[in-house]
């Protein structure tokens, strides 16, 4: 079985410099940086979406898909060991599409646009496709979205699965990796994924990412050693919570939607 490459989300791009374990790290965070970290671990890139929409309903007020590129060049040159970095994707949660006034079928429409605009300015840097949706159908149809497009997602080395970090642990979630992978689209990256969707259908992917570690750090004391009030910036807390998250995910192959369906 093959083993699920968590990477630990961050708000502090100086942890690159010598992070043990791979890191998630957003754009937002990045672009304010005039001087650079150089990564001492692989680590994947966010282009900050789900905030870009929730905050201001399109993409109108982030970087232009050119500007993009040329962070996500700047990034990988001077940096290093960069992964992949999502695209400039449109999120499908009902409150977001509430705030765009779109459709899902428009929004997955934007993204594999998007995603094929950015693939066109720089097919030399690691864009990965995502698929985008609510119900099953859905992801199912956005894959048949990308296939007019001329792209094979079950041919792709990292295919994001997006809008299941809030739902992450549900039998919905679950089902929908387990349709995605019954048309062949594997190498999932999970997008937010925690602990119990991790333990729920972890080995259905090949990669994770989440930083709830540092929400989880308010509410609970300091690690012994530790002088601040809280470890919501502590690397300590972040490492030890990711090596907890890393233990709880099976080594067993869970049942799928369709085998439980027969048992």
């Amino acid at each position: 079985m093959a083993t699920v490459e968590f990477f630990l989300g961050t708000h502090e791009p100086g942890w690159l410099a010598w992070s043990p374990v791979p890191l998630f790290v957003s754009d937002r965070r990045l672009r304010r940086y005039r001087s650079l970290p150089r990564a001492t671990c692989r680590w994947a890139l966010d282009s900050g979406g789900f905030t870009e929409l929730d905050t201001h309903g399109s993409w109108d007020h982030g970087p232009t898909p050119a500007a993009y590129v040329a962070a996500v060049r700047r990034y990988r040159d001077e940096i290093g060991q960069l992964a992949w970095a999502a695209p400039q994707d449109w999120m499908c949660e009902p409150w977001i599409t509430t705030k765009t006034g779109l459709t899902i079928a428009e929004h997955q429409r934007r993204t594999v646009d998007n995603y094929l605009t950015l693939r066109g300015l720089a097919p030399d840097l690691p864009f990965v496709p995502v698929v985008q949706g609510w119900q099953v159908g859905d992801y199912l149809a956005c894959v048949e979205m990308y296939a007019a497009a001329g792209v094979d997602l079950t041919a792709a080395p990292v295919v994001g699965l997006g809008s299941v970090c809030r739902r992450q642990a549900t039998g919905e979630a679950a089902d929908i990796v387990d349709a995605l992978h019954s048309v062949g689209v594997g190498h999932l990256h999970g997008f937010g994924i925690k602990v119990l969707g991790l333990r729920r259908y972890g080995q259905r992917l090949a990669s994770a990412d989440s930083m709830a570690w540092s929400f989880a750090a308010r509410y609970e004391p300091p690690l012994p050693g530790c002088t601040h009030l809280a470890c919501a910036n502590c690397p300590r807390f972040a490492l030890t919570w990711r090596d907890n998250v890393v233990a709880s995910i099976p080594t067993h192959e869970p049942l799928s939607l369709f085998d439980r369906e027969a048992a």
